[in-house]
């Protein structure tokens, strides 16, 4: 786990995939331990999944979460994320499809026009790799699992997704190929490319 940025405000995170934002059933590994083993008075303000790597924000104590949180919340902070999917996409669109769970095979999230909630996301190809597609993704909606559900919606599943890839393209990778590259929040702009 790398600190990119600390601050007397905020703490910003390159999460490796594979390590939780926060501690799971289970697990007590996290990067929210992590980071707080350093800086005591951080506190989380948004999760990335498990299998997803990149740029991750703490709060410096209470009322800078609140405000940070709000931010979130009103949507004044952009987040760019890069991924390969399978097959080819050209330009770039916006997915505005409403998302729920699937409550009987949770933790999957399913596009669900009658109940769901309204999720969209903004894509652009970058480029072509043996078949497959380098996207920027950004997310307009903060659902859980927004950008894996609405991608495989599409019939381009993002590589290495074992939850909502088909067989072939869940296996194309040992890991998700989904990485929080860029963040701007409270002035700042974090850039973290991906190793992929």
């Amino acid at each position: 786990m790398q600190i990119v940025h600390a601050d007397e405000r905020i703490v910003v995170i390159a999460k490796p995939a594979g390590l939780l934002s926060v501690p799971g059933r289970t697990e007590p590994d996290c990067a929210a331990a992590r980071v707080q083993a350093r800086y005591p008075d951080a506190l989380i303000v948004h999760r990335l999944d498990q299998a997803t790597s990149g740029l991750l924000l703490f709060a410096r104590g209470a009322q800078a979460q609140r405000e940070l949180s709000a931010d979130f919340a009103e949507r004044r902070v952009g987040k760019l994320y890069v991924a390969i999917v399978e097959g080819l996409l050209e330009g770039a669109g916006l997915i505005d499809l409403p998302l729920a769970a699937d409550w009987p095979n949770r933790p999957r999230q399913q596009v669900d026009l009658l109940r769901g909630k309204p999720s969209q996301t903004r894509w652009r190809a970058l480029s072509h790799e043996g078949g497959h597609t380098r996207v920027a993704l950004e997310p307009l909606t903060g659902r859980s699992h927004q950008l894996r559900v609405h991608l495989a919606h599409l019939g381009h599943a993002i590589l290495g997704d074992t939850l909502y890839a088909p067989p072939d393209a869940a296996a194309a990778s040992p890991r998700l190929l989904l990485h929080a590259s860029e963040l701007q929040v409270a002035g700042h702009h974090f850039l973290c490319p991906p190793e992929f």
